[in-house]
């Protein structure tokens, strides 16, 4: 078994074992509570658990562990810090569901839709709909909730105080900017048209600096670093890594949004266009086109579109060359990366593992 399977392994036991100890403590709240706890269990088996891994690996680049053997107290905290990561991770994608009224996640209905699908099984009056963006929006409070009791045990579990207070830093300005960044997401979608394109670029980009690209990669390193110890040096390299990382990672998942295969991602093919999103490969495919055709192209994104025209509009972006654009802009992002890394204090064993996970992350296919 290689290290990554075996950290993934570990990472999902710990995370069924958070879900059992919590099921067990809500038992006194009957039956009924139990298709919420469901929906956790489902949400959080599986996935990529790229965030997790990032921050095991940031705390290792500062302070060397084995993780061949029992997981001692020490690993014990590093596993609760990065499950913390996975919880609200998944807060974040349920909620992000709703917002964007997405059916599907990982190739199965999104937790709104599970919901409204149980109140029309049921037979509960008022609308399922209703029903099922309540229950979804407070499955992710659940979870922001537990995310943040497990970061507290495991800052509580280190000796190290001025550790603990920056690791609980660093989680904390994670958590304001992706709620933020979030919200500049949805504002984008509620302008008018687009702004002049060195505006739109930038607006574009800010979105998946604080929603994405920060909270994907850069702050799970400083979350795993600082919980190690690290020094202001050490995390400034690990931050010069983690954000061109994370913006590649994000960059791909734009290209994934609108041209990534159904039958992988477990999203529709073109979602990204069906919903209007405002990416760096939309305002990029926007500026290379003429007049009328960026006009039909505008009037067309972010409505009720059929196979026909998400096809279209493929061939519209892939004529632009945005979509080669992007790709060159996750390659100088990837090496801007590798370079953060050359000579930075750092292990270098744990240097050569972040480098490969960057470009897994930033060359997967879902």
């Amino acid at each position: 078994m290689d290290e990554t399977t075996r950290l993934a392994g570990l990472i999902q036991e710990r995370l069924n074992d958070i879900i059992d100890t919590h099921r067990a403590e809500l038992e006194p709240l009957g039956p009924d509570a139990e298709p919420l706890l469901d929906e956790v269990t489902s949400f959080l088996t599986g996935g990529k658990r790229f965030r997790a891994l990032f921050a095991v690996h940031g705390y290792r680049a500062v302070k060397p562990l084995a993780i061949d053997g029992p997981v001692d107290a020490e690993f014990g905290a590093l596993l609760d810090a990065a499950c913390a990561l996975e919880l609200f991770h998944a807060a974040a994608l349920i909620h992000d569901d709703v917002i964007d009224r997405s059916d599907t996640r990982r190739g199965r209905p999104s937790v709104h839709r599970s919901f409204a699908r149980l109140h029309e099984q049921h037979g509960y009056r008022n609308a399922p709909d209703h029903f099922g963006i309540s229950g979804a929006i407070l499955t992710g409070d659940l979870l922001q909730s537990w995310s943040d009791e497990l970061m507290a045990s495991a800052c509580d579990a280190i000796d190290d105080r001025a550790a603990a207070r920056a690791t609980r830093a660093h989680f904390n300005r994670m958590r304001s900017e992706v709620a933020v960044g979030q919200y500049l997401d949805v504002l984008e979608e509620q302008r008018g048209g687009f702004a002049e394109h060195a505006e739109q670029l930038d607006r574009s980009t800010r979105v998946l600096v604080y929603k994405s690209a920060k909270y994907s990669v850069e702050a799970p390193l400083l979350i795993g670093a600082a919980l190690a110890g690290a020094s202001d040096a050490q995390e400034a390299a690990l931050a010069g890594f983690g954000l061109p990382v994370g913006v590649a990672f994000q960059l791909r998942d734009d290209l994934l949004g609108v041209f990534g295969d159904e039958e992988i991602t477990g999203k529709p093919s073109g979602d990204d266009l069906i919903e209007g999103k405002r990416t760096v490969l939309v305002t990029l495919a926007r500026e290379a086109l003429p007049g009328t055709q960026r006009r039909i192209f505008d009037d067309l994104l972010g409505t009720d579109l059929d196979k026909e025209q998400v096809a279209m509009l493929q061939r519209t972006i892939r004529g632009s060359d945005a979509d080669q654009q992007v790709e060159r802009m996750i390659s100088r992002n990837i090496e801007r990366a590798h370079r953060a890394l050359a000579d930075a204090n750092l292990d270098s064993a744990a240097a050569d593992r972040l480098m490969s996970l960057a470009d897994r992350a930033a060359s997967r296919d879902s």
